[in-house]
């Protein structure tokens, strides 16, 4: 009977220890794959983050291309009255 003990009690302490080393290698592997996931994130969020930062650039040029274009409009205007009061003047001659 002490013998079936024995047995018994080495065999526990096999499953046992083939139970804690298969949860070590899958925890391990989890891990790894945690990782790698978390390095793909971080790389997308600098993407999306890197796509944000020249969609506001992109703003500021349109702002500022907007602000040209109506200064290039009124000088447009006055030298079209400019040539147009010249012609009148020739014109009168």
């Amino acid at each position: 009977m002490a013998d079936a003990v024995i047995v018994a009690l080495i065999t526990g302490g096999c499953s046992i220890l083939g139970v804690v080393l298969t949860n070590i290698a899958s925890n391990k592997k989890i891990e790894t794959q945690l990782i790698t996931a978390q390095a793909v994130t971080d790389e997308k969020i600098e993407q999306l983050t890197d796509e944000v930062r020249r969609h506001n650039s992109f703003g500021d040029r349109i702002t500022t291309a907007e602000a040209k274009i109506q200064e290039l409009m009124a000088r447009l205007e006055r030298l079209d009255g400019k040539i147009e009061h010249l012609r009148e003047h020739h014109e009168a001659k």
